[in-house]
């Protein structure tokens, strides 16, 4: 949609889920560290927010192919009509067609054992790199600062698509997953952007091609990465403090007397099979 709700749909998607990868991934690792288990190892609790998070995606892309399909100016799916018909809803609903098959590899993954690992990464890299390869043939011909700030799309797009494919080979990698989570973040964020400066809800429109806007906007885009940054090293620092504090937590004394119970009753079971045997 080529308007301000266009911009906003697929930001608040990224957003989501960036915020949400920057809390589940640090909460991962100190599981993993604590315990050193590996991917089959992980409690069902992991697994069971996998399938959450790959069914949201594919809720998230049927209602945003939807929203570009059967707006009322928009394709209705129909593609060519003596002329091409809206082929930049068409493009945005081949990005969410993506997505979409990201999630199913997540559902896949979190619901199969012989899936294999590492499938959901390069899927949802495949998807990024889908979104970035139709962007760039996006905004040929467009004004100097349209096609600007969604040439800085590309960098946190194209971006997110190589870290995450490493992710499908260097898993769990704390480094990589904090990177795919402040570059989805800024992804977000700049969809926003981009929509304020297209398409301004009050004010007056933006010059096209006056440099001063140029720089101004990649100046912007540093510092939304910058606030990207600092949510996700906020998001990792709390859940790595709360997470430790619960593991390291002192035992109550509830607890100790039933530890004890509990084992004085195995030893007592123990004492009545010897002297069975004897």
């Amino acid at each position: 949609m080529a308007n301000f709700k266009g911009h906003a749909l697929p930001g608040s998607f990224f957003l989501l889920f960036g915020l949400w990868w920057s809390l589940k991934s640090p909460w991962r690792q100190c599981y993993l560290q604590s315990h050193g288990t590996r991917r089959k190892k992980l409690p069902p609790v992991f697994r069971k927010m996998d399938l959450i998070e790959g069914s949201l995606k594919v809720f998230f892309a049927f209602v945003g192919i939807m929203a570009e399909q059967f707006v009322p100016d928009g394709p209705h799916a129909r593609l060519y009509d003596g002329g091409w018909v809206k082929l930049m809803n068409w493009q945005h609903s081949t990005m969410y067609l993506f997505y979409g098959i990201s999630g199913v590899a997540d559902i896949l993954c979190a619901t199969s054992q012989i899936v294999p690992q590492g499938l959901d990464r390069m899927a949802l890299s495949l998807a990024l790199f889908v979104e970035g390869f139709l962007f760039y043939y996006h905004v040929h011909s467009r004004p100097m600062l349209d096609t600007h700030v969604h040439s800085l799309l590309l960098v946190a797009v194209f971006g997110g698509a190589a870290s995450t494919a490493l992710e499908a080979f260097l898993r769990d990698n704390a480094v990589l997953e904090a990177l795919r989570c402040s570059l989805a973040i800024l992804q977000g964020s700049w969809f926003y952007q981009i929509g304020f400066v297209l398409y301004p809800l009050s004010g007056p429109q933006w010059e096209q091609d006056d440099h001063g806007n140029m720089m101004f906007i990649t100046m912007c885009f540093c510092w939304h990465y910058a606030v990207a940054l600092l949510i996700t090293a906020i998001n990792y620092a709390v859940v790595w403090r709360v997470v430790s504090r619960c593991a390291n937590k002192p035992v109550s004394n509830i607890e100790m007397g039933l530890r004890k119970s509990a084992v004085d009753s195995s030893s007592q079971k123990a004492l009545l099979q010897e002297s069975d045997e004897e």
